[in-house]
């Protein structure tokens, strides 16, 4: 429980922090983003398992590479969820953001001892 309460936390930074830079991705608030990434976790928990399994040919054929299609699908579910977590330039700005979330996400997680 704790473990998943800090990566909610970290993802929480780590969405604020993209919500900062000029990618298109809008968070209201850090109580917005702290929300979007609960959501964001739930999605992953539950969504996820589900459209890799029908994704697997192609994520076959990519070489693994349609899996950041999923997680930007992923990103454009959250911010669809939640009021106060937008994307200004539709799945561009999702594709972006499940970039930058991954990498940022595993900065913060390396600095965690």
């Amino acid at each position: 429980m704790l473990s998943f309460l800090v990566t909610i936390l970290v993802t929480a930074v780590s969405l604020y922090i993209i919500s900062q830079l000029p990618t298109g991705v809008v968070i209201a608030s850090p109580q917005k983003a702290l929300i979007s990434a609960a959501v964001f976790g739930l999605l992953n928990a539950f969504v996820r398992p589900i459209l890799a399994f029908f994704a697997f040919p192609i994520t076959f054929l990519t070489f693994g590479l349609f899996t950041v299609v999923i997680n930007a699908i992923i990103f454009a579910l959250a911010a669809g969820l939640v009021e106060g977590f937008s994307l200004k330039w539709g799945f561009w700005s999702a594709l972006i953001g499940a970039i930058l979330l991954g990498f940022i996400n595993s900065l913060i997680f390396q600095l965690i001892p």
